[in-house]
């Protein structure tokens, strides 16, 4: 099943309220980017941000981690109420497997993260590690960026991959540019859970573009 986690990053901070209540009514899970404006050119928000957010999601919450040294707040951040997916950037993490078990020993899903410009082959050695991948569809930092079409063959490689490995319940995520228009594309290519932040909370109707990705 195709998963929707609308990226609060694009929602109207001065009515979050309406945000969080929008995804508990409609859509699969919270998608969550923390910033820190070094291993990323942004800042986003933090612990006491995610936490109002978990006081009132009813949906599970899935936290990205863009920062720099994820081993010293991976496990704080699993640890918060309904947060259940945490990931991490690849090349961010001096010692990636370790990050990946400070996670699961919170007892929450573990995952990677790559940017357009790193190879797929590079997660291979810690996919039988990883509960999920997230494959980046723009640069990490920013929202609203224009998707980078040759994403859908990195989620193919990635799947053939897994395949390969026998790891049929490695999750497929894809963050950044992702809309109705590509979706398609992206589930037959193995996506399995989809990121949209500009698509969503920029619509006049946000179920509407929530419901046809889900649909596809």
């Amino acid at each position: 099943m195709i998963q929707i986690a609308p990226s609060l990053l694009a929602a109207d901070f001065l009515n979050l309220g309406d945000a969080v209540r929008m995804v508990n009514d409609y859509a699969d899970l919270y998608h969550l980017d923390v910033m820190d404006g070094v291993f990323v050119p942004n800042i986003s928000y933090g612990f006491p941000v995610i936490q109002a957010i978990s006081a009132k999601a009813t949906k599970p919450m899935d936290v990205h981690l863009m920062i720099t040294d994820p081993i010293k707040y991976a496990a704080r951040f699993a640890r918060i109420p309904r947060v259940e997916m945490v990931s991490f950037h690849l090349n961010a993490a001096e010692d990636p497997a370790a990050v990946l078990a400070e996670i699961k020993a919170e007892g929450c899903k573990a995952g990677l993260v790559i940017n357009p410009d790193i190879a797929v082959e590079r997660l291979y050695p810690y996919l039988p590690l990883c509960d999920f991948v997230l494959i980046m569809g723009v640069f990490a930092g920013f929202g609203g960026q224009k998707f980078i079409e040759e994403t859908v063959d990195r989620v193919a490689q990635l799947k053939r991959k897994a395949d390969e490995l026998g790891l049929e319940n490695l999750e497929i995520e894809v963050d950044g540019g992702v809309s109705p228009s590509n979706s398609s594309a992206l589930i037959k290519a193995g996506a399995t859970i989809l990121v949209a932040g500009t698509a969503v909370f920029k619509a006049e109707s946000p179920a509407e573009v929530i419901s046809a990705m889900k649909s596809l």
